[in-house]
């Protein structure tokens, strides 16, 4: 009789830890409270977006500059004999 009781507590345990790892994150929080985080998540990814957008952007205008302020000799060096004869 005591093992049949022993039994049915450590099968009652056993399934209510299984309940316990089976809810998720989802599960614990708010619904609003998993609004607001996926909203920061957007939030957050659009910044680093923008971020690489605006580095993109001067990387581009400092090269345009690097191209308008070379001198004469550093022009022929690079380009050398490709230009066309007229």
């Amino acid at each position: 009789m005591a093992k049949k009781k022993r039994q049915q507590r450590t099968q009652s345990q056993s399934k209510t830890v299984e309940k316990e790892e089976n809810l998720t994150l989802q599960d614990q929080l708010n619904s609003d409270v998993l609004a607001k985080l996926k909203l920061a998540k957007k939030e957050l990814v659009a910044k680093e977006q923008q971020q690489q957008e605006e580095k993109e952007a001067q990387l581009a205008f400092e090269r345009k500059q690097r191209e308008k302020n070379k001198s004469f000799a550093e022009l022929l060096e690079e380009y050398g004999d490709k230009g066309t004869k007229f």
